[in-house]
């Protein structure tokens, strides 16, 4: 997405956020990701690092451990260990990366900000932009203890606890577009106007600018998009990767403690981030977390319509343009995110192997959201 200039990846041109590829996060808060514990790394100067957070860190007490978290494909995630507190930095991959791409200050930021607003979001220590330190620009933030929720389907849950959790969800994402930006101090975070338009041209742009195969249903999607844009409405702070794997729950109760992953971030049409949520009911079946196989209704889950619903009541907002168009427009987006990962991958610039494996999910992605074109006489 965008900011008001040269934003990160999670606004600038050309992202490859891990969190969308299948299976991996980057923004891991807790010691067990997807059963994988961090693991001891020398890629940061701990003594370094520790002299630094001496001084930005409020109460910090060494001696430090560095650990890193082995998930994701855009900014390197570790755990810091200390003898009474534990953090998690974030920071810039070392070495060529995209123009504006993984700019961990704005990450930094908006946790700030939303966190000084009562919102639910790890507490921001300290951002670094002194690449002397460990190489890149980085961030401390608290660890927070709780449940990330792999999958979607909530298999130690009971009906009435999965529904719990998906209306904690959709009440958490209502919650965030009731900040008026300007209120906390996000007046700037992102460009006013034109969300769509400049996002359809921004991701058409990271498709035809990222090398590998076309795909004949991106090419139709490019020229389809555009003419239905919904109209303008007053910008909001847009998460960009707003979905369950994005968030720390309290250990027992259906409530959210953290949302994460914030490098995506900037401000837009809340309505993106709503149905890019909701595009999980509707992904291809072989898509981790897809819900659209599955018996929601013996699940206890929420129809889509549901969460619709519940969203536009909290909020009092409405869609803008028929939701096949949001849907395509989501389905469109992941699949150029993907396509953007698989070149990476190929050029040897993702910290993550499995970047080439995404290219093989840009095709059915494409034919889902060319398929949502069609219902609305593409």
């Amino acid at each position: 997405m965008e900011n008001g200039g040269t934003q990160g990846k999670r606004h600038g041109v050309l992202t490859e956020k891990s969190a969308i590829n299948q299976g991996d996060s980057a923004t891991p808060v807790i010691d067990a990701v997807k059963n994988e514990a961090p693991r001891p790394t020398s890629d940061l100067d701990a003594t370094r690092l520790g002299e630094w957070m001496k001084h930005a860190v409020p109460d910090f007490a060494g001696p430090l451990e560095v650990l890193r978290f082995a998930g994701g494909q855009s900014n390197p995630t570790y755990q810091l260990r200390t003898p009474g507190q534990r953090y998690v930095l974030r920071r810039k991959p070392p070495g060529q990366l995209l123009a504006s791409a993984h700019a961990v200050d704005r990450e930094y930021r908006a946790m700030d900000a939303l966190g000084r607003a009562g919102f639910p979001v790890p507490r921001a220590y300290a951002l670094c932009e002194d690449e002397s330190v460990i190489g890149s620009t980085f961030y401390v933030m608290a660890m927070v203890e709780g449940r990330i929720l792999w999958d979607g389907r909530l298999p130690d849950s009971n009906p009435a606890e999965r529904r719990a959790i998906y209306e904690a969800e959709i009440d958490t994402l209502a919650a965030l577009h009731r900040f008026d930006p300007a209120a906390i101090g996000l007046s700037d975070y992102g460009r006013p106007g034109n969300y769509f338009a400049r996002q359809v041209a921004r991701w058409s742009r990271q498709y035809a600018e990222s090398s590998g195969p076309r795909y004949a249903a991106m090419d139709r999607l490019i020229a389809w998009l555009p003419q239905g844009l919904p109209a303008d409405r007053p910008a909001r702070i847009v998460h960009g990767d707003y979905r369950l794997d994005n968030m720390v729950l309290h250990p027992s109760e259906p409530r959210v403690l953290a949302v994460l992953d914030w490098e995506l971030s900037t401000l837009g049409d809340p309505i993106a981030d709503l149905t890019y949520l909701l595009m999980h009911w509707v992904t291809p079946t072989h898509e981790r977390n897809s819900l659209a196989a599955l018996d929601i209704a013996a699940l206890g889950i929420p129809t889509l319509e549901e969460m619709l619903a519940r969203y536009l009541d909290a909020t009092g907002d409405r869609l803008g343009a028929p939701l096949e168009w949001y849907l395509a427009y989501n389905l469109f987006r992941f699949a150029a995110i993907l396509h953007g990962v698989a070149a990476r991958g190929r050029a040897g610039n993702a910290n993550n192997a499995r970047a080439g494996l995404a290219e093989q999910r840009v095709g059915p992605l494409a034919e889902a959201s060319w398929a949502f074109a069609a219902r609305l006489g593409a």
